[in-house]
């Protein structure tokens, strides 16, 4: 949950919605969003709604933190009233260090979604996870309590790679928690790699990937390294300890996670992500991707209900504060207009491998698209079919691609 919030207007005072917005819940899909702000320790490169345990002062502690989302879970059941979502197709429970939570916490909150609106049949359950946070008991607790799938933050199997992120874990502890999972019997293992970090050599981004693949996960998420203002990572780069990320070093990280993941049968379905099968594919971040609906629990955690989307307010203090008064936690909102709706959905799906339908362009989108295509960013076949799909070479451009295909 990254730090900087957009503006927007205020949310009202019992987080009551536009009958317009709760007319449209779930037309696309239904997930929960759960955001847990712990962390035992602040990683240099993140900038995301973090704290550790001396940052945090009273009404904001772990052992409270479940009882206020479920707080703000029957704020949510009295917001929606008589038009509910149906079933929740994906919980996702992200930070943060979730599993800094007793896996019970994990579990009740899980059980007041379920009771509060019911979970789908096949529902996909996510936590994240960092490596040192887990043990093979709570991933089997975890795993009884419903979760079905666990992301676990890798980013390196280089030691001098992990010490620049400040990451905590051994190189080892990562792929050797992915095995614990599979073995607590998680449907989905996913690991997450961050790429182009300074000082990481092309043999250390091959050993990620090999290690990787060796832990038997079917889902990878690998993510250019990014320097986010504010972070220690970034005071570090300014000082000149450590030299910015190369846009080109970048793109051969990139080549390479595709050339030994693609050799190992994962597939890309998103930029920044490939599963083993579709049945691996995180369907939490698809519902995002293409439009659906979903609560965001949490201080920090955004919504979107209807084509109004909302965040809450940041620190865990002030979130408990609002719940304990009986005040939506929600800091601003915003109703996207069609245009705006438009464009995030352009920008959305063309990242997916299942692209883009032509006609959701205008005239001007579809001269870009055009050029593209000349330009081999965009797939001959598939556009002969009526969409847009990224070209491999299109993946490494994506961002420029989609302002081409934006009035």
């Amino acid at each position: 949950m990254p730090g900087v919030l957009p503006e927007g207007e205020p949310v009202p005072v019992d987080g009551s919605l536009p009958a317009t917005a709760l007319r449209e819940v779930g037309a696309r899909g239904f997930g929960v969003y759960v955001h847990v702000p712990f962390c035992a320790s602040r990683c240099g490169y993140c900038d995301f709604n973090t704290y550790t345990a001396a940052e945090l002062g009273g009404g904001a502690t772990r052992e409270e933190y479940a009882e206020t989302v479920l707080a703000e879970l029957r704020l949510a059941a009295r917001v929606l009233g008589d038009a509910p979502p149906g079933r929740v197709e994906t919980v996702f429970v992200g930070g943060g260090t979730p599993t800094l939570l007793p896996a019970d916490d994990l579990a009740r909150i899980l059980d007041g979604i379920d009771r509060t609106w019911g979970l789908a049949a096949d529902a996909e359950v996510t936590t994240e996870a960092n490596p040192e946070s887990v043990t093979p008991d709570s991933l089997k607790a975890l795993r009884a309590a419903g979760y079905t799938r666990i992301s676990l933050g890798m980013q390196s199997a280089a030691p001098g790679v992990l010490a620049v992120l400040d990451r905590r874990h051994s190189a080892g502890r990562a792929t050797a928690a992915a095995r614990e999972a599979r073995d607590a019997g998680f449907d989905h293992v996913n690991l997450d790699l961050i790429y182009g970090t300074p000082g990481e050599r092309p043999e250390d981004f091959a050993r990620s990937l090999d290690e990787v693949v060796a832990a038997g996960v079917d889902h990878v998420s690998a993510y250019a390294l990014i320097v986010e203002d504010g972070t220690r990572l970034a005071a570090r780069m300014r000082r000149g300890e450590l030299p910015y990320p190369d846009d080109d070093v970048a793109a051969d990280r990139y080549l390479a996670a595709e050339a030994a993941l693609g050799g190992a049968g994962f597939s890309w379905y998103e930029v920044s992500n490939w599963a083993r099968t579709p049945a691996a594919r995180c369907r939490h971040n698809l519902l995002y991707w293409t439009g659906g609906d979903w609560w965001g629990l949490g201080p920090g955690a955004h919504s979107h209900v209807g084509g109004v989307r909302w965040w809450n307010v940041k620190h865990p203090a002030a979130y408990a504060q609002r719940l304990a008064e009986g005040r939506s936690p929600g800091l601003a909102r915003e109703v996207l207009t069609p245009d705006e709706a438009h464009m995030e959905d352009v920008m959305l799906r063309l990242r997916l491998a299942s692209g883009l339908p032509l006609d959701a362009l205008d005239p001007a989108g579809r001269a870009g698209a055009e050029r593209a295509l000349a330009d081999g960013l965009l797939a001959p076949a598939e556009y002969a079919a009526g969409r847009a799909v990224l070209t491999l070479r299109g993946r490494l451009l994506a961002d420029a691609v989609v302002r081409d295909l934006l009035p």
